[in-house]
């Protein structure tokens, strides 16, 4: 149970770096959340600093995410004499997008998981999680919201994951489903804006 306790905690404190609240205030002097949309995550960094800072954001949150998978494996391997539950590095990967949402480190106000989930995605079931982000480029660039495509890429991405890896991990069926119910309740503000036409886009079409 210690074992375990450690396991999560260390993904959990990896997943409350910071990133673009540490760029932003290193490099810029400006704090993310305090503009724009008030995120602490990859859209709102590029809208606020751009793209210069928001790249970086992407691959360290995504980073996060996908060495959260190995995090349990690596920890267990001090401890040889105890045995990994199988269901380890699912629930470090998820204490990872916990910590991202909820960063101790920049108290408790973070993003909104999805560049996280996207390198957790990557770590677990790839296959997926890269049709995943084929739907999520081809919504972007249809409709321009960064919050719509990334609703429809995780709500779609149980019934891609059930193809590629049921019946043999159910326990990945799972934790997609959660994802599914997760990503738009951390958007429902987006998705009221979204009904009443007030969200920004990111990609915005120029007039002819």
């Amino acid at each position: 149970m210690v074992t375990i306790l450690i396991a999560i905690l260390s993904a959990y404190l990896l997943g409350s770096i910071p990133s673009s609240v540490w760029i932003g205030k290193a490099f810029y002097k400006i704090d993310v959340r305090e503009h724009g949309s008030g995120n602490a995550g990859t859209t709102n960094t590029i809208r606020v600093l751009g793209y210069k800072a928001g790249i970086p954001v992407l691959i360290i949150d995504a980073l996060k995410g996908w060495f959260a998978v190995y995090m349990a494996k690596i920890i267990f391997g001090y401890f040889p004499s105890v045995e990994m539950p199988e269901y380890m590095n699912v629930v470090a990967a998820a204490a990872a997008v916990v910590g991202h949402i909820f960063p101790i480190f920049a108290g408790f106000r973070g993003g909104k998981g999805v560049a996280t989930l996207l390198g957790v995605g990557f770590g677990l079931i790839p296959i997926p999680t890269l049709i995943a982000l084929g739907i999520f480029i081809a919504v972007l660039l249809i409709f321009g919201y960064v919050s719509l495509a990334s609703i429809c890429a995780t709500v779609t991405l149980p019934f891609v994951t059930y193809f590629f890896v049921m019946p043999e991990s159910p326990l990945l069926l799972i934790l997609t489903i959660a994802v599914a119910i997760f990503v738009p309740l951390t958007h429902r503000e987006n998705i009221k804006r979204l009904k009443n036409g007030t969200e920004n886009k990111f990609i915005k079409k120029k007039n002819k």
